[in-house]
């Protein structure tokens, strides 16, 4: 029973940009901490970022500071990640994850997405 779903994914140059949406299906984020995480091919899942019930954010990855925003809109019950300046490291599935604070450890969540691919590629 899929409770909360992410799109926005595709692909897209170096250099270009992407919002990706984690929207909540009979499900209110508003009541959420929320994350996102990102797998590569053959690695392992990353922590990307997170956004707490007060608008805050945290940045996992040090890369992505100064390029990507998490926020949210909870008229709209979706919580968006913006990627801009985007680079092919960047590529992987993009997931998001919702429980009662903002873990690292993905083992910690309970409520999943099933993903969205983003590839950066020329």
């Amino acid at each position: 029973q899929v409770q909360i779903m992410e799109s926005g994914g595709g692909l897209v140059q170096p250099g270009g940009s992407l919002r990706l949406s984690c929207v909540g299906l009979e499900f209110s984020l508003e009541h959420y901490y929320v994350a996102w995480f990102r797998q590569a091919p053959g690695k392992e899942r990353e922590g990307v970022s997170c956004i707490s019930l007060f608008h805050e954010s945290e940045y996992w990855i040090d890369s992505v500071e100064g390029r990507f925003t998490i926020s949210r809109n909870n008229a709209k019950n979706t919580v968006y990640l913006q990627m801009d300046s985007l680079k092919p490291e960047d590529t992987g599935v993009y997931t998001c994850a919702a429980d009662t604070a903002c873990f690292r450890d993905p083992e910690l969540y309970d409520h999943w997405g099933r993903g969205t691919q983003v590839t950066v590629s020329s």
